[in-house]
């Protein structure tokens, strides 16, 4: 069965500007141009009303008090940086005409069903915070969508319980949920084959910046084996090395903050790429793409024509006789690499020569 997220033979790289706009359509603009001039697939916001997200009163996470004024709550935060309808459509826009996809995370139910009734999104975005969202995850794969899910704060278990509503949203499109259902669902034939063609699961851990120590790429490895799913990683470190080791890693899709400026005032700039280093990341993916090649292991092309130059060969040591006994005083092992081989080396010892050969002559 193929995959809907086989979206090439390279990595899909996710410019993540989000909510880096700060509220402004101008700012918002000039994030896809700069997500288009870097290379990425695909440029990606975050839809959401805040009245639907957050009480009045919800505290902020420590990465958003330390980026926004302690006097500003989580509600005022979210509503300064919500995207209205006229600014995602002018955003839909500019993606089709530079020639991006344009993908944004819905953060609510009403934000998903406008991405994709109104706005035809390609496919879903789920961010971690949403993995335990039963009712969303349901709305999303009853949606047809294909979805990218992260992980972040996740323990496998949890993930699996995820994959399971989203299972039964696609297979079971009017049937009203149960544990029990979407548990069924997850382990049926049915739901397998949903979930691999239309889900892939991105690795992440939810702190900005996140330390070294706390990434954890190897957890990708568990992830495909447990779940035989396309999987990626969503990066909140500082810089590009982490992201680029990754792809080395086989995320099939890396997903990256980036920014205008590092220095703005936001919850999301600080970890974020500026775009000089969104370039160089993704530049450094495609070098990555095209080294890691195919997994069988024979010389290639570019290798071949050296094959005689540094490879050795049997070779005689001094002027050898015909019938003189072939010993290790008139043998050697010389470069070119154009005569027998020395692996042969044991097999020639104390055999007669079949002619006379002078000094360095390669031995038949």
């Amino acid at each position: 069965m193929k995959s809907r997220h086989e979206f090439g033979e390279g990595v899909f790289v996710i410019a993540e500007a989000g909510v880096n706009h700060n509220g402004s359509l101008d700012t918002a603009l000039q994030l896809i141009d700069v997500a288009v001039e870097a290379g990425a697939d695909a440029v990606k916001f975050q839809t959401f009303k805040a009245a639907n997200v957050v009480t009045r009163h919800a505290e902020k996470a420590d990465y958003q008090t330390r980026a926004v004024a302690s006097d500003v709550s989580q509600f005022e935060m979210l509503e300064n940086l919500e995207l209205d309808d006229a600014m995602h459509r002018t955003l839909v826009e500019h993606c089709r005409k530079r020639e991006i996809e344009f993908m944004s995370t819905a953060f609510d139910l009403e934000g998903l069903v406008y991405l994709v009734d109104d706005i035809g999104v390609a496919r879903l975005k789920i961010p971690s915070g949403e993995i335990t969202n039963g009712p969303l995850l349901m709305t999303a794969a009853r949606s047809g969508k294909p979805i990218i899910l992260s992980t972040g704060m996740a323990t496998m278990a949890e993930i699996q319980s995820a994959l399971g509503v989203l299972a039964f949203g696609y297979i079971s499109i009017e049937t009203q949920p149960t544990t029990e259902t979407i548990g069924d669902a997850f382990t049926s034939p049915a739901g397998q084959a949903a979930l691999v063609e239309n889900v892939a699961l991105l690795h992440c851990t939810t702190e900005y910046p996140t330390p070294l120590e706390d990434v954890n790429l190897r957890a990708m490895d568990q992830i495909v084996r447990h779940f035989g799913l396309v999987v990626g990683y969503s990066d909140h470190t500082l810089g590009i090395s982490v992201p680029v080791a990754a792809a080395a890693c086989g995320a099939k899709i890396i997903e990256k903050h980036f920014t205008l400026d590092r220095e703005s005032v936001g919850p999301d700039h600080a970890a974020s790429l500026e775009p000089g280093e969104l370039i160089a990341m993704i530049d450094a993916i495609r070098e990555v793409e095209v080294a890691l090649g195919n997994p069988e292991k024979a010389p290639v092309p570019s290798e071949l024509a050296n094959i005689r130059s540094v490879r050795r060969s049997l070779v005689a040591s001094c002027d050898i006789k015909a019938d003189d006994l072939f010993s290790i005083e008139n043998l050697a092992i010389k470069r070119p690499g154009a005569g027998r081989s020395p692996m042969t080396y044991w097999d020639l010892l104390g055999t007669p020569s079949s002619r006379d050969y002078v000094e360095d002559e390669a031995i038949d």
